[in-house]
């Protein structure tokens, strides 16, 4: 299905990408945390909000 040489070049792909991203990650840490401070609780409201329309979705058609 694929050649040894692309098999390869996939694995190198891949650990090169994954390398660079939890640097990229380590760089800009601080700079993220200080500039989206509240963005859990805005994941949280969205969790709840989803939850609260599936729930309320079950009740009416119950």
């Amino acid at each position: 299905m694929f050649t040894p040489g692309q098999k390869t070049f996939a694995i190198f792909f891949i650990i090169a990408f994954t390398i660079i991203m939890i640097l990229s990650y380590r760089k800009d840490k601080k700079l993220h945390t200080k500039n989206y401070k509240g963005a859990k609780w805005v994941l949280v409201g969205f969790v709840l909000f989803v939850l609260g329309l599936f729930l309320l979705k079950n009740q009416l058609n119950s």
